[in-house]
């Protein structure tokens, strides 16, 4: 897409924050991109960028522009799109965010198929917990998203996509590893390690701790992690115990490495969830959740 290449330089330098990587991402040298600078400056009449020695920031006038310049790379993309379809709906650019768990041990899958089904397709990815992803949504900085938590923003519209269970793992061999099911108040005598604030994860066992008249303050946590992965080095080193998705500890358990451990009366499940903004529904971001929901069938 035709486009002012200067834009697309001060885009770069604003997200890196130095002349030199920008230099590298754009595959142009380090004086062409201070010279575009120099001129959108000019062309401006305002300054986009403090020099301050070997770092940069960006100026009050700058910001405004990065919002401006988000905004319209959106629409060009947006546009390619539109005419990619008119000849071709499997062709084409959109963005698509993930939470965590469904970012690590679900849709590296579907991708794979989905690129060798659609080559002329694009997909640019992003994950972080649900919070931050539904933020993105709101921001529209992503076209489509897949999400794990329990919150409803009135902005956004919530589909259903697959089931997920949640369930209590400890360390096999771990000298505390109860046998059998346990009791719902034996948790709390128990060390865990949990997911950070914020977490899709984190919001559903709460939620289904509450049923029981228990609460994740209650809990002796050791420690609060970023990801899932983290948690599952952990656990491999203590003897504490953590709740995880099924689908994230599926090779550790036919190693033999986790034990699930049964909570009498808890049941931790969740539905994972397509989100989009309210009247948004480009063809291609819906092409690929009619692929997901046929390529996975747990549902």
């Amino acid at each position: 897409m035709v486009f002012d290449f200067r834009l697309k330089v001060f885009y770069t330098v604003a997200q890196k924050l130095s002349f030199s990587k920008a230099a590298n991402e754009l595959f142009i040298s380090q004086p062409a991109v201070t010279k575009h600078i120099y001129e959108l400056e000019s062309q401006l009449q305002t300054r986009l960028f403090n020099r301050n020695g070997s770092s940069i920031s960006i100026t009050p006038s700058g910001e405004i522009l990065l919002r401006y310049a988000e905004q319209i790379f959106r629409l060009y993309a947006q546009l390619e799109n539109e005419l990619a379809q008119q000849t071709d709906v499997a062709s084409g650019t959109f963005s698509l965010g993930a939470s965590t768990t469904l970012a690590h041990y679900v849709l590296p899958r579907i991708l794979a198929l989905f690129k060798k089904a659609y080559p002329s397709t694009e997909v640019h990815f992003l994950h972080g917990n649900s919070e931050f992803i539904e933020q993105q949504v709101i921001a529209q900085k992503l076209d489509i998203a897949i999400v794990e938590g329990i919150s409803h923003h009135p902005q956004i519209s919530y589909e259903p996509y697959i089931k997920d269970e949640i369930v209590l793992v400890m360390r096999a061999g771990a000298k505390s590893l109860p046998k059998g099911e346990i009791k719902s108040d034996q948790l709390l005598s128990m060390p865990f390690i949990l997911r950070e604030q914020g977490s899709g994860t984190l919001d559903v066992i709460n939620q289904a701790l509450s049923k029981a008249n228990l609460h994740l303050k209650d809990l002796q946590v050791q420690m609060h992690l970023d990801s899932t992965e983290s948690i599952k080095q952990y656990l491999m080193h203590s003897d504490c115990a953590a709740f995880l998705s099924i689908h994230s500890i599926t090779k550790e358990l036919q190693q033999n490495q986790f034990s699930i451990i049964d909570i009498k009366g808890i049941d931790i499940s969740r539905t994972f969830q397509f989100i989009q903004l309210h009247g948004q529904n480009p063809k291609l971001p819906d092409l690929f959740k009619r692929f997901c929901l046929n390529h996975y069938n747990i549902l």
